[in-house]
């Protein structure tokens, strides 16, 4: 099976979204295959499903002063912050294409593998914790967990969209806008403060791709144009509905604005 992956560089949120659904369309199609998409997104604020608006601990004029979006959205979990020196990975899988098929908690799962594996390469010991999604040092000492990697997906009839975002030069300080995840008894930590192995995030973005061909044992095909994850409308079997990549997106890039119908 090949995983199309796709850099988007540094993207605005709501740009990411757009995207993010207009793949998920397309997913649903099987109009493409599946897709990872990898960027870092400006200082912003997520809310999930099952978030609480008193984990946002700043107050709207701070975060208005400070640049910050705030979005609710229909992935799972708490509160996070998503900023610069962090990688954000939108996996678009269909579950139904793996075989054995995967389940919700077996794709979350394989999501944290692909992290803990990745931190291994920087010589960072990372793992699980029982009842609390994401990726985690060890505790030594007196030291607790950290939190190194926060895990949210949205799973509409098999398609998946969110996924993970991973502190690898990340300015932990803004962490203190929230309680991050909802969670008041451990911290947050990066990959720049735990390993002796200077990361950046380019780097440590071919890390985590190559292990999610390893892990979800995919052939990892890199893209080098958003235009390549579009089917060619002359074969396309729905050449009725209209479909686009969000242009903003193509802008970035520096690529040609086009439709497809």
């Amino acid at each position: 099976m090949i995983l199309s992956v796709f850099y988007l560089g540094h993207l605005d949120y709501a740009t990411g979204l757009a995207l993010q659904e207009t793949l998920v369309g397309l997913r649903h199609q099987q109009r493409i295959g599946n897709v990872l998409l990898l960027l870092e997104h400006p200082p912003v604020l997520t809310l999930g499903r099952n978030s609480s608006r008193s984990n946002i601990l700043a107050s709207d004029e701070t975060l208005a002063a400070r640049g910050v979006e705030v979005h609710e959205i229909n992935r799972g979990g708490d509160v996070t912050y998503h900023g610069p020196g962090q990688l954000v990975g939108y996996p678009i899988f269909d579950l139904r294409s793996f075989y054995p098929r995967l389940g919700a908690v077996d794709y979350v799962r394989k999501l944290e593998e692909v992290l803990i594996r990745a931190c291994g390469d920087y010589g960072v010991p990372a793992q699980r914790i029982a009842g609390r999604t994401g990726v985690w040092t060890f505790a030594g000492g007196s030291i607790r967990e950290r939190k190194l990697a926060a895990i949210g997906v949205h799973i509409s009839r098999g398609i998946t969209s969110h996924g993970f975002a991973f502190n690898v030069t990340t300015d932990l300080r803004d962490f203190n806008l929230i309680i991050p995840c909802g969670i008041t008894d451990r911290d947050v930590t990066s990959l720049e403060l735990e390993t002796d192995v200077p990361p950046d995030v380019e780097n440590v973005m071919h890390t985590v791709s190559r292990y999610f061909g390893q892990v979800l044992d995919h052939q990892v095909l890199w893209l080098e144009s958003l235009e390549d994850l579009l089917p060619d409308p002359a074969r396309s079997p729905a050449q009725d509905t209209p479909l686009s990549i969000p242009n903003e997106v193509k802008r970035l890039r520096g690529e040609k604005v086009s439709h497809f119908a």
